[in-house]
Order: structure tokens, then sequence, then C-alpha cells
């Protein structure tokens, strides 16, 4: 058979054309093996399947699609009919009908596993494209290239790292980290698709997270991103402030992730978190003698009350939450006000700072935030 085997439908090979165009390497052997199997009434061979198979992979890497290469496929069989051995030579309508249910079979048993090594071949590129991607985002994310030539590979996944880029790191549930495979993934990915069409974002799953590098000008898809990631309960995401460059990246995804760990070592409540919001904590603990300093001698005579330092260190921090405010501060630690009042006063008798005192509750507040970033005591870690 040539390339003008038949006329089909459908794209060419590469894109454009017509199902004739595909190429005659990819129909060898089919009209002879079609001949046989009509003189024959037999089945295909084990071989001749994996032949297609075969072809269907090389048709694959090819770019020929699957619709283009069966197309063409059975109009090589429609215009070899006539002159199979089986069919014009067949004597009476019985032998004909043989002939042609042999073909019929082996035709819909050529094409499935053309169809087999087709899709097998395209399960081969979407996992080399995935390694690509996973390699491209370690060096982007930790800064472990040339920035030169990870500013070129990023042109490929559309990130152009002269702009300035947003990060958001996306925490999941507890037990549900996101990997290629998770719905969510995909979810978003349709998503943004269907709603911005062509973006300059890359989205990927990065150590269970969900990350999401965006430049400045596309802040609609990064909201978008940020509102499909947080929806789950008990998932989390972590913005940070835009930078420039590939070092701007690395730079946006360490502050992503520090919000990420503050959020979960003070117990903050939001799940959309902003790093500009948090900047006061990194300078908290930029001194950590300082502050660790600060702790023991604030908070150090807590450890003298009954039933520890615990009860009375969350009550410092759930009565800054509630806005100083006895009524709010009660009901989220789940005490009546007469209790909490009750707290507040063992606070101030142990440690001779007034939790109603403003400098003095700020000296408290500020004291109990460096408890929880530095751990301290280890049983009031929540």
């Amino acid at each position: 058979m040539g390339t003008n085997a038949g006329t089909g439908t459908g794209a060419g090979p590469h894109g454009g054309g017509h199902a004739g165009a595909v190429p005659a390497e990819f129909l060898a052997g089919f009209r002879e093996m079609l001949a046989d199997v009509s003189r024959s009434c037999r089945t295909l061979t084990r071989a001749e399947r994996e032949s297609r198979r075969a072809l269907g992979e090389q048709a694959a890497d090819a770019g020929i699609g699957l619709r283009d290469l069966t197309a063409g496929h059975l109009a090589a069989a429609r215009r070899a009919w006539p002159a199979l051995p089986g069919v014009a030579g067949a004597h009476d309508t019985a032998e004909l009908r043989k002939a042609g249910a042999a073909v019929l079979a082996a035709l819909e048993a050529g094409i499935g596993a053309l169809a087999e090594g087709h899709a097998r071949a395209q399960r081969h590129a979407v996992r080399r494209a995935e390694a690509a991607r996973r390699a491209f985002v370690d060096a982007l994310l930790y800064g472990r290239s040339d920035p030169g030539r990870i500013a070129e590979e990023a042109e490929g996944f559309g990130l152009r790292l002269a702009d300035r880029h947003t990060v958001a790191v996306g925490a999941p549930p507890p037990g549900a980290p996101y990997d290629e495979a998770h719905p969510l993934l995909r979810r978003v990915e349709r998503e943004l698709a269907g709603r911005f069409g062509d973006h300059d974002a890359l989205i990927a799953p990065k150590d269970g997270r969900l990350v999401c590098v965006a430049p400045t000008g596309q802040r609609q898809v990064l909201d978008a991103f940020v509102k499909l990631t947080s929806a789950a309960d008990g998932a989390r995401v972590a913005v940070s402030r835009p930078h420039s460059g590939a070092v701007g990246v690395v730079r946006s995804y360490e502050e992503a992730l520090s919000a990420l760990d503050l959020a979960e070592r003070l117990a903050l409540e939001g799940r959309v978190l902003s790093a500009s919001d948090l900047l006061v904590f990194p300078v908290l603990m930029r001194d950590r003698a300082a502050m660790s300093d600060l702790v023991q001698s604030v908070l150090g005579p807590l450890e003298a009350a009954r039933g520890g330092p615990g009860p009375l260190l969350e009550t410092i921090s759930a009565y800054a939450a509630a806005g100083y405010v006895n009524a709010e501060a009660a009901r989220r630690l789940d005490l009546s006000v007469r209790a909490l009042s009750y707290r507040l006063e063992r606070i101030a008798a142990l440690t001779g700072f007034d939790p109603d005192d403003p400098l003095q509750r700020y000296t408290l507040e500020t004291a109990a935030m460096g408890a929880r970033l530095l751990g301290w005591p280890p049983s009031a870690q929540p």
C-alpha cells in the first residue's frame, strides 16, 4: 500500500491534511496480513499483534494521532478488500461470509493493537514530561541551578522569570498529601484553563503541597488558585510577597513555606495566610537569645502554677486573640467569665504582669508568641 491508501477524514499525521497522508511505513505489511487472513480465515498471531502495537508506538512518537492512524488503516482495508484472495476467490456466499468475518476480526484486533501501542507511547511521553516538570520545579524552587539555564527552561513552562512573581503554597488536609494524581491538581488546572485560557502560572505538586507561581500581572489567576485550594476542610494556603527573577521565586517560595510553618506553630485560625501580615514574627525571632530570655523572664514563673504553665499560656493567647474582651475569650476557652477572671488574676500574680494593663499585656502577648515559636514549654504545643 502507498501513501494514497484511501481518503478518510480528520487531521493529518502532524495536525493537518487527511488520513490518506499517513506514511506507508505505518501501514507496512497490513495488506499482506489481511490477504493471508482472508485466504486461511485464521486469527492474528501474537507476533502480528505485537508488530501493530509497535507501529502504534512509532506513530505516536512521530506525532500521528490515533484517529488518523485508524482512518488510514480502515481506508487501506477498504481499498484492499476487492482483491483479497478469500474475497475475490470465494465460490459462494458462505465462503465470502467466512472470509469477510475473518478479515473483520483481524481488522478489529489489528486496530486494537495499534491503539494499545499508541496509548502506551502516550503514557511514556506523559511520564517523561512529568519527570522533566518535577526536575524543573525542584531546580526552580530550590535555586540549585544556574539562573540563566533556569530562565531558559522556564520559557518552556510558560514562565518569564524576568517578571515579578508571587508564590502561593497550599497545604493539604492532614493525611491527604497532594501529588500528580491528586484530583485537586486536575481540577485546579482544568478550572484555570477554562476561566483564563492560556496563562503564565505554573501549578505543580511539591513535597505533598500544591504550588502556584504566578506573575504579578495575573493576580486573578493566583486568587482563583487560592480560592480553589483553600476550600477543603483542613486545607490552608500561604501567599508570598512578589519578587523578581529566579532568585525571587525561591525567596517567595520560602516566604510561603515560612508562613505555613508559623501558622501551625502559632495555631493561627485563618485558611489563607499572607506572608506580609506575618513579617513581625521573623523580626521577633531574629534575636533568638533575646526572645528566649523574654520568654523565661516573663513566663517562667507560670511553671509554678497548678497543672503547669499550659492552661495559663493558652489563656494569654486566647485573651489577645479575643481583643481583650472577657466574654469572647471565655467562649474561646470554653470557660465561664468568672473562671477566666481567676486565670487572669493568677497570671498577674505569678508573672507580675497585668493582662489588663495595655503595656504589660503587650509584653505578655509577645512572650506568649515567642513561647510558641520556641516550643516552650513542649507540653503546651498544639
